[in-house]
């Protein structure tokens, strides 16, 4: 008979230690950290070792504070200025809209979990394409392709830098028109690019100072004094599923970027340990804050008013309590606010290029993988300015716009589904797998699995009145959504089996070390 399967962990393990557990005393007789990291190379996901430390780039440089604002500074961008107004127009009540944002803040932290586990077994930049290689190894290469297609194609920084234009010329008292506003975002994004390129320490720096001011605004709106709204707090609630479903779907989207730091953990120092505190510091501070300042909103005015106050609740709610002048002024941290999400979005979307370049999933990957000028990914920066100024100067304003935001999102909760589903795999398949750090508890992923699952569904069923957010059918945007996951599927097929196939040749993998010690993989052809 053959020897039962055992996993590549569990080989790993008896290799080490001398049985598949690894350590099993409560006081290890070696560091177990040490080991893991030295031996991290044992593990392979589609023939690509998983690094921990690869050489090149500005080191471990990113803290406990500066990792924490990286998920503050993404999570706080603009949804929580202009969100609740749609939120409390779905379900009409003050209770159900609070009931939704702290559903969402519980989905999100059982979200987390799951990421933390796998950030610390594999603590490496690149956030889900790590987790999607380690276990969907067949075929070949394939989640590596559907995800870098998607990554490159929607990765994209627009709506950040139109939100500041907007709001910055609103603080002005200037009616722009729309070329105006797209030339103010086109030079935000063009600066960040710069700064992050030329200066990345100093872009580390204004990303912690504009989080840190994010948290100040959100607690001078979040002063609660309860009044008429919360006396009957679910008066008005609507009485149909769809339309929760509908508030939900746009809380959920609102706590996204908890996972920002999962991105760029080749640059945290003790990564294991730093994501561990920051990711769930970073999450509790922005929910307490979103939870707050809806509480806020429903002090100053009723359902009714917060509803028809559209995308400028926040403006309105700081005219309506302080007057016209702050008002005014509300206008310019909002624009702070956007600016902030742009530095710490752009930074982390950066270096996910750059571990899809250092993998040979670009075409002319050395240069797209390179840390020129000043160890910072300044080819990657360039990959994510490109459509983000594609996006920002040729879609019109409008519902056109707002549908790219759409299709922008929707992939991510096909690929979180998957890495949910990859998460459970290894549970089964490596068990006994040493995870130290964090073990996610599995009711919390199962929850997320479901949320997933909802997020994927929902956009499929028929909204109220049958419109959705825009005047284009509202099950356009998904479809589309899937059509970018299914290029990538497209694009792995030609160039992984049909140019090989036609061609007469294979694909021959190989790894060049560049002047400054970033390790690329190649794909060069070979021929019989």
């Amino acid at each position: 008979m053959s020897p039962p399967r055992r996993s590549l962990r569990s080989q790993h393990n008896e290799d080490i230690y001398g049985h598949p557990g690894g350590v099993k005393s409560g006081r290890y007789s070696v560091d177990i950290v040490d080991v893991f990291e030295r031996s991290f190379g044992a593990l392979t996901a589609g023939n690509k070792i998983l690094e921990t430390d690869p050489a090149g780039g500005m080191g471990r440089h990113l803290g406990l504070w500066s990792t924490t604002n990286l998920i503050i500074g993404r999570i706080i961008g603009t949804g929580i200025f202009s969100t609740p107004s749609s939120i409390t127009s779905d379900v009409g009540s003050v209770g159900a809209a609070l009931s939704l944002w702290t559903a969402g803040a519980l989905i999100s932290f059982c979200g987390l979990a799951v990421w933390l586990e796998l950030g610390c077994m594999f603590p490496k930049s690149g956030g889900e394409k790590v987790y999607l290689e380690k276990v969907y190894q067949k075929p070949k290469f394939l989640a590596t392709i559907i995800f870098s297609v998607q990554a490159i194609l929607l990765g994209f920084t627009a709506q950040g830098c139109i939100v500041f234009a907007s709001n910055i010329l609103l603080a002005a008292g200037h009616n722009a028109t729309p070329w105006e506003s797209r030339g103010i975002a086109v030079a935000v994004i063009t600066f960040v690019t710069i700064l992050h390129t030329v200066a990345p320490k100093i872009g580390v720096k204004l990303m912690n100072l504009l989080s840190s001011i994010k948290v100040i605004v959100l607690l001078f709106i979040s002063i609660p004094d309860p009044k008429a709204s919360f006396r009957h707090s679910f008066a008005g609630s609507v009485h149909s599923a769809g339309p929760y479903a509908t508030a939900l779907f746009k809380v959920i989207n609102s706590y996204a970027g908890w996972n920002n730091a999962a991105y760029v953990l080749n640059e945290v120092k003790d990564p294991q340990r730093t994501l561990k505190v920051s990711a769930p510091l970073g999450l509790f501070i922005c929910a307490v804050l979103f939870i707050l300042a809806n509480v806020a909103y429903f002090t100053a005015a009723t359902p009714q008013e917060i509803t028809k106050s559209g995308t400028t609740v926040a403006s309105f709610f700081v005219g309506k309590v302080c007057g016209p002048t702050a008002q005014r002024a509300i206008s310019v941290f909002i624009a702070l606010s956007a600016l902030g999400n742009v530095l710490t979005v752009t930074f982390a979307q950066a270096r996910v290029n750059q571990e899809l370049a250092k993998e040979g999933a670009i075409p002319f990957s050395r240069f797209w993988a390179s840390n020129w000028p000043n160890k910072a990914p300044g080819a990657g920066l360039l990959l994510h300015f490109i459509p983000s100024l594609i996006v920002i100067v040729a879609i019109p304003a409008g519902d056109a716009y707002a549908f790219i935001l759409d299709v922008e999102g929707y992939p991510l909760a096909i690929i979180n589904l998957f890495v949910v589903l990859a998460f459970l795999y290894l549970r089964y398949d490596e068990p006994i797998s040493p995870r130290q750090h964090f073990r996610a508890p599995l009711p919390m992923a199962l929850v997320f699995l479901v949320a997933q699952l909802f997020l994927i569904v929902d956009p499929f069923l028929r909204p109220p009145k049958g419109q959705g957010d825009t005047g284009l059918p509202y099950w356009l945007y998904p479809l589309v959504g899937i059509a970018v996951l299914l290029m990538g599927a497209l694009y792995w097929l030609v160039w992984m089996v049909l140019w090989p196939m036609w061609g007469g040749f294979e694909w021959e993998e190989k790894k060049t070390e560049l002047v400054d010690g970033t390790v690329v993989r190649e794909f060069v052809k070979k021929r019989d």
